[in-house]
């Protein structure tokens, strides 16, 4: 009863999406300008995915036939699920946001009402993030309710006879698809758009001190749409990932402890095991509900001048939901069954577990904010040292995002070893899956960010009034607060979600009645966990230089079009999709590479050196990626807003095209890589990575050219 009282939860959310959906196709796009600008920007946003999507297809369909011939019969098929539930939620959070970020605008041209406007692009980044839970958890269920969880299964694929948990399988493959269409998203539209922002800066600002996103700069229309495909497409499948990667290693830890040697075990019973892995699904659904409740209130509620007070009152109902509807779960789930020795405080630890993830992540959001938002410290002070040049802004910026590493660790760390202590490792996933249980509404607050800075930017170019852009400028700094509290969220569920997927991948490869453990003394371990750390910052500049050199030549194709006679007295229009072109070619032919190596990594180590090895990996890359991210997204959004402070001429004597402002745009310009493209990839390559590794975990087990 309770799976299908959860699929009535989807059911519903998936109808407010659509009902959203077409709510806001119906409103007004405004003026001729408004309704061309926004046209070119949905059109090169489609076009884009379309493209990405061809490539995506081939690989999918490769490595679908690779599982289901040398795997597992099935798993192909899960995976294939995958993949095409990260590509609708994708497709429908981009179109949904093309069509919001003009009637966004249009809202603030008619009403001049800041509460009015936070609602139009409130609803707009409610398809995103709505549909990232529904979607998500909908694939999971199908996969749970048609093909059941067996422990004692076993099956192999059509031409292999490696024996393998077809249950397992089928949940790691359909993780896995949604992994894979996460890193391609991230990848090339990080590439994508930060190519576009710098070029489309380094024209305006520093090279012939125009205005940001004026119309003159080819560029500009490229940068709106990279805001499209990577902070609303790549942020949905990064999101959704994370999602389903926690409850799938909620599940395989839920089997390997009721078949393993481990606390309480023998005293468990049938029940026992069906309610571990029925409540990462029902606290998955009753979040989903919280969400709905949440930003179903904010839509019908007037709201005041405060956009920010306004999300984050969103954001408190569908957490407290959460909480709420995850205890009656928990009770209700638990109450009546043997308990393994791990659960200390009984029924309740599964709840305690969850709830501890929940605190973490909205401590990790605040701490977020402290570190990049202009109502702080840290970022006012970056601002100040911009007087001194662009050498202070980098050192005090790099500064700021070192400094912020420390107490997210802190929360995650202590977060995972009381929600282990509580409940055991089946604690630490619950407490993974509980800063996701409320996805819905935090990634429809981040999508807020994006549609916001989009509708600024057509306010700008196409020169509406300053009052309207007096509104959206306010909405553009609340959505730079909301993205980098939004990018702090999904580096620290990636944490929460790899150290999951790694418990989980030690027990799929434990053999039944032993105890799972990873020797952290073992030489091989170590190789593995050093090689793993060093991969980190290969990726990384991987990524760094790819953005780069698309960056310089969509600058050097913007300047060329800026000479010729009549563009840059405006009365001739730029070759606009010339730059589009530009900075989708370059993307597209740049994200093979970075993205495959998540795959093929854990796979030749797993071959060559086997299961401990993988092991190592994993962990040192994830204790190298997690604080790299947070210095990344940390360091670039207060480099962000930095400039922006100053923009906004809170800083006494400098304002627009003074010394300080291009000291700080040239911070900008270094942050945009990092927040925007290294930050946001890494947090997917690792558990990509442990996905991968999960996957193939008894064949590493079973197939190691060196022993």
């Amino acid at each position: 009863m309770a799976w299908y009282i959860v699929l009535g939860v989807i059911v519903l959310a998936i109808a407010y999406v659509f009902y959203n959906y077409f709510r806001i196709k119906k409103m007004n796009e405004g003026t001729a300008d408004m309704a061309d600008m926004a046209k070119i920007i949905r059109d090169g946003a489609t076009t884009f995915m379309k493209t990405e999507y061809k490539t995506i297809a081939i690989v999918v369909v490769v490595v679908a036939l690779v599982f289901t011939l040398f795997v597992e019969a099935t798993s192909g098929i899960t995976f294939l699920m995958g993949a095409c539930m990260s590509s609708i939620v994708c497709v429908l959070g981009m179109r949904s946001a093309t069509y919001a970020n003009v009637r966004t605008a249009n809202k603030a041209r008619e009403t001049l009402s800041i509460g009015e406007t936070v609602k139009v692009a409130l609803c707009g980044g409610s398809i995103s993030g709505l549909s990232v839970q529904a979607f998500g958890l909908l694939g999971l269920l199908l996969v749970v309710l048609f093909g059941g969880i067996d422990k004692d299964a076993v099956s192999t694929g059509l031409l292999a006879n490696l024996e393998c948990n077809p249950s397992i399988m089928r949940i790691t493959t359909y993780s896995l698809g949604c992994s894979l269409v996460a890193m391609f998203n991230r990848v090339a539209g990080g590439n994508y758009t930060k190519a576009a922002d710098i070029s489309s800066d380094i024209l305006a600002k520093l090279r012939h001190d125009m205005p940001e996103d004026d119309s003159r700069v080819p560029n500009v229309v490229a940068d709106f749409i990279g805001d499209n495909v990577n902070d609303i497409a790549g942020n949905c499948s990064d999101l959704l990932e994370s999602f389903v990667a926690t409850m799938a290693a909620a599940i395989m830890i839920a089997v390997t402890i009721f078949t393993g040697d481990q606390a309480g075990a023998a005293v468990a019973t049938e029940a026992t095991f069906n309610a571990t892995c029925l409540y990462p699904i029902v606290l998955a659904g009753g979040g989903l509900l919280g969400c709905l409740l949440g930003l179903g209130y904010a839509a019908v509620r007037k709201m005041g001048d405060n956009p920010s007070r306004e999300l984050n009152l969103a954001t408190w109902i569908s957490a407290g939901m959460t909480i709420l509807i995850g205890l009656g779960a928990s009770y209700l789930v638990f109450k009546d069954v043997p308990l393994y020795d791990d659960f200390v405080c009984g029924w309740a630890s599964p709840w305690i577990s969850s709830v501890l993830g929940i605190v973490s992540g909205i401590a990790i959001g605040s701490l977020t904010e402290y570190y990049t938002s202009t109502d702080f410290k840290p970022t006012r002070a970056l601002a100040s040292i911009a007087t001194e040049g662009e050498a202070f802004v980098i050192t005090k910026g790099d500064a700021i995002g070192s400094r912020s590493c420390l107490l997210p660790i802190l929360v995650i760390g202590v977060a995972l070893f009381l929600s282990g202590k509580l409940c055991g490792t089946y604690g630490i996933a619950l407490s993974s899956l509980g800063m996701l249980a409320f996805v819905g509404a935090t990634v429809s607050i981040d999508a807020f960010g994006p549609i916001a800075d989009n509708a600024g930017g057509l306010a700008e170019s196409c020169h509406l009034d300053a009052n309207v852009r007096v509104i959206t400028d306010k909405l553009d700094s609340v959505g730079n607060t909301t993205a980098a509290i939004g990018k702090g969220f999904a580096i620290g569920s990636a944490a929460f979600a790899t150290v999951s997927l790694i418990v989980a991948y030690v027990s799929n490869y434990t053999a039944v009645d032993a105890q799972p453990v990873l020797n952290v003394a073992s030489f091989i371990v170590i190789a593995g966990a050093i090689i793993g750390g060093a991969l980190i910052e290969y990726f990384s500049a991987l990524l760094t230089d790819n953005t780069i050199e698309s960056a310089k030549l969509m600058a050097d194709e913007g300047d060329r079009q800026l000479s010729v006679p009549g563009v840059l007295e405006g009365k001739v229009r730029p070759d606009y999709n010339r730059c589009i072109e530009m900075a989708a070619k370059q993307a597209l032919r740049k994200m093979l590479v970075p993205s495959v190596l998540a795959l093929f990594i854990p796979v030749v180590g797993g071959f060559l050196f086997g299961v401990e090895f993988v092991g190592g990996l994993l962990v040192g890359a994830t204790i190298v990626a997690i604080p790299r991210a947070l210095f990344m997204g940390n360091s670039g959004g207060a480099f962000d807003n930095a400039k922006k402070y100053i923009e906004g001429g809170f800083l006494k004597g400098f304002g627009k095209g003074s010394s300080a402002h291009k000291a700080a745009v040239t911070g900008d310009t270094v942050g945009d890589t990092r927040k925007d493209v290294v930050g946001v990839a890494l947090d997917i390559f690792i558990k990509t990575m442990s996905t991968v590794a999960n996957t193939l975990a008894t064949v590493f087990s079973h197939f190691t050219l060196i022993r």
